[in-house]
Formats: structure tokens, C-alpha cells, sequence
């Protein structure tokens, strides 16, 4: 096995994210999708602010074109990504959503091509066609109350967001070469903060933001799960491609789906069938071959 730091980063990344996600799915419960992603945002800025403190980070002098760099990233990563992705998994349900989100690997591949000139090698683009196809495997049920109109629209948001997610991410790749991660995600993430707030206050009024705090920073699942899902996958998905080549980090970012279903499976008692265990045991030799090449 040949894991490096970014390697291990990013593997971490989707360890965070899996646990983030069950505990969200908990609170989903008691608060909408855009509720969800205000408080979330909120926890992440407020925890980068904490660290930056505790630790003492310098904030670096940067320049207009990194800062308006930033802006973009965080606008259209954490604001419209994040919405589309949402709009996405409204309109597929989870198993379609999973699949759908199988194209962040290969939207890394492309853009970090064209923008850097990065590749990687053969063997690991064969781990993570076993990953993606783990993925589809194990996630993959016709969605049979749904209409062609509805699952054309959430396709095509998934895509998008995944798009965006992937480009917004390399966008600040050579920021991230000379500054703290933990710096990057605060502007990204207050960006995204601020677009979120203004899409609740705007939909459903200024009462209904002062509510979605007063609940939302009560809920104990959302707050765990912003802790693991918005700061410390955050950092670490950032760090994963600061230190290695960002296919192989994309590649073990997406083994957060398979490990989705292993926490649903220990945790909130969802079967484990047949064709689960096969997508795992692909995904996890995917991984295994990336981490050897």
C-alpha cells in the first residue's frame, strides 16, 4: 500500500462525511434542506474562526485576484452546489442521488487535466472505475412512483452540482499551495454562508431565519453533523488536495458512499443485501488497487 499524507486526507474526508451525513439524515426530521445548510455553514465559519484563533494562523495579505478567486469558489461550490445537490436528492431519492454524484470523480479528472496538467496512472484509473461502479451497484433502485420529467431535472441538477463542486474545489488548489486550508475554507464556506441565509430570509422571511437558529442550535445531530461533515471533512478534503494528486483524492473521497451504507447498516438497522455487499467489496478493492499505483 502506498498512501501518502493528501492519500490519508481524503480517505478521512469521507470517513467524516459518512458519520455527517447519517446524523443529518436524523435531522432532516425536524428541518428543511436550506435550514439545514444555514446551520451547517453557520457551525463550519464559526469553528474555522475558533481554530484560527486557538492556533494563532495569520491571515495572509492576498491579493483582489485570489480573493475574488475565493469569492467565486465559495459562490458557486458551497452556494449553488449545494442547492442543486439538494434540489437533486429531492427529485431522485438517495440511491439515484449516489449514483448521479458519481461524477465528481471524473469532473476532477477533466479539470485538473486542463487547469494543471495532472494525470494519473492507469491502475488508478482502473481502482476508481471500480469504485464508481461499487457505487452504482450497491445504490441503484428504479425509481418507480417517479416521472421521466422529474428524474430528466434531478439528473441534470446532480450533474451540475457535482460540476461545480469539482470546479470550485481546483479553483483554489493554487491558493491552497501557500496558505492554511483552515483560511480557504473560511472564505469559501462565509460565502456560502451569507448566499444561504439570503435564500432562506428571502423565501420564507426574516421570522423564519431567527427561528431556523433558535431550533437549529438545539438540535444536537445537525450540530455533530456539521462538526464532522462542514469543519473537519472540510479541512481535511481541502488538505487531501493540497498534498496529493487531486484523481487519486477524488477517487477516495468517493468512497463516502460506500461507508454511508455501512453506518446505515450499523447504525440506523438498514438491510445489507446482496447487492450492497458486492458494490462494497468492488469499491473497497478499487481503493485498494489506487492506493497501491
Amino acid at each position: 500500500m502506498n498512501l501518502n499524507l493528501g492519500d490519508i486526507y481524503a480517505i478521512l474526508t469521507a470517513f467524516c462525511w459518512s458519520f455527517a451525513v447519517i446524523l443529518f439524515d436524523i435531522s432532516s426530521r425536524k428541518l428543511n434542506s436550506l435550514q439545514m445548510s444555514v446551520i451547517k455553514n453557520f457551525i463550519g465559519v464559526f469553528g474555522f474562526i475558533l481554530t484560527i484563533f486557538i492556533m494563532g494562523i495569520p491571515i495572509p495579505d492576498l491579493s483582489w485576484s485570489q480573493l475574488s478567486t475565493l469569492f467565486i469558489s465559495g459562490f458557486i461550490g458551497v452556494g449553488i452546489a449545494d442547492l442543486l445537490f439538494l434540489g437533486s436528492l429531492r427529485r431522485l431519492g438517495s440511491g439515484l442521488s449516489a449514483i448521479v454524484a458519481t461524477m465528481y470523480s471524473p469532473a476532477i479528472f477533466l479539470f485538473s487535466y486542463l487547469m494543471f496538467g495532472e494525470s494519473i496512472s492507469i491502475q488508478s484509473y482502473l481502482g476508481g472505475l471500480l469504485v464508481i461502479l461499487g457505487i452504482a451497484i450497491s445504490t441503484f433502485k428504479v425509481p418507480l412512483t417517479k416521472d421521466k420529467k422529474t428524474i430528466i431535472q434531478g439528473v441534470l441538477f446532480g450533474i451540475i452540482a457535482q460540476i461545480l463542486t469539482a470546479y470550485s474545489v481546483l479553483l483554489v488548489k493554487p491558493i491552497m499551495a501557500d496558505n492554511s486550508v483552515i483560511i480557504i475554507a473560511l472564505y469559501r464556506f462565509s460565502i456560502g454562508f451569507i448566499f444561504t441565509v439570503f435564500c432562506l430570509g428571502y423565501k420564507y422571511g426574516q421570522i423564519k431565519v431567527f427561528s431556523t437558529f433558535k431550533s437549529g442550535l438545539k438540535n444536537i445531530s445537525i450540530i455533530l453533523g456539521a462538526f464532522m461533515g462542514t469543519y473537519l471533512s472540510v479541512i481535511f478534503w481541502l488538505a487531501g488536495f493540497k498534498y496529493t494528486i487531486s484523481g487519486r483524492a477524488a477517487i477516495y473521497n468517493q468512497l463516502s458512499t460506500v461507508i454511508i451504507i455501512i453506518m446505515a447498516f450499523l447504525f440506523l438497522k438498514e438491510p445489507m443485501t446482496k447487492k450492497k455487499y458486492l458494490g462494497v467489496i468492488l469499491s473497497i478493492t478499487g481503493a485498494l488497487i489506487v492506493s497501491s499505483s
